[in-house]
């Protein structure tokens, strides 16, 4: 599991996690919600050790991730994070691409690299693109490039940052489907998301972030009918 206990975060004298406290089980899928600023994507960047924390723990299971023993390269490859911007190597194609990390990181051979990149490819729908540079594809077949790519690290747990916010809303449906897909197969997920529908349909549980606060967590059947913090309710009103 992935336990967070009263992390702090400042970025200079702007504070942007204000103790947060939080734990995510195996097997969850919790979305994150909330206005720009309000410290969602942070805290991801924070789970998976790329930003230092200020104060608090963040455990996975039961390893300290900040602690100065922990091998963060160890630790991250149980952690695949995919951002808003796919990043991917643009000399390469969508295969290598997807290749790459198993065989860098992992020490795998190039054989078994490509047995993994194309079976996690498949998984997301780009069987047909393996030897396609990425500026040949869509946005949205970008973005499931790069699900590919972390998936093909075999992680234990998934944090996902505004993975729809910089693409064309046709192709927004695509990339949410492969998501839905690995929540109905038991991926742990904490997704950082503005997309409410997805938040309602996916979530085991929904949390509200306002201004570095964790400021509500519940159900989205409850968070989304009856929210009780009055910053939720503006939050959520604005959203329709």
């Amino acid at each position: 599991m992935i336990e967070i206990e009263n992390v702090r975060k400042s970025f200079g004298p702007l504070e942007v996690l204000k103790g947060i406290n939080l734990t995510v089980t195996k097997g969850e899928v919790l979305t994150v919600i909330g206005g720009s600023g309000s410290g969602k994507s942070t805290l991801l960047t924070c789970i998976n050790g790329l930003e230092p924390i200020d104060s608090g723990k963040i455990r996975l299971d039961g390893t300290e991730v900040h602690a100065k023993s922990t091998d963060l390269n160890k630790l991250r490859q149980k952690v695949g994070i995919v951002f808003q911007q796919w990043n991917a190597f643009p000399h390469l194609t969508v295969l290598e691409n997807v290749m790459l990390a198993p065989m860098k990181v992992r020490g795998v051979s190039k054989d078994r690299a490509e047995e993994i990149a194309v079976k996690q490819l498949t998984h997301v729908g780009l069987a047909e693109k393996l030897s396609v540079f990425p500026s040949r594809m869509s946005g949205g077949q970008q973005q499931r490039m790069a699900i590919a790519r972390a998936l093909a690290m075999s992680p234990e747990y998934m944090l996902f940052d505004e993975v729809t916010s910089a693409l064309d809303p046709m192709l927004v449906g695509e990339v949410l489907d492969t998501l839905r897909m690995l929540a109905s197969e038991g991926m742990t997920m904490i997704c950082v998301t503005h997309e409410m529908k997805f938040a309602r349909e996916v979530s085991d549980r929904v949390a509200f972030f306002h201004q570095g606060v964790m400021a509500e967590i519940a159900e989205p059947d409850r968070l989304f009918t009856a929210p009780q913090h009055p910053e939720t309710v503006k939050f959520l009103a604005a959203t329709h």
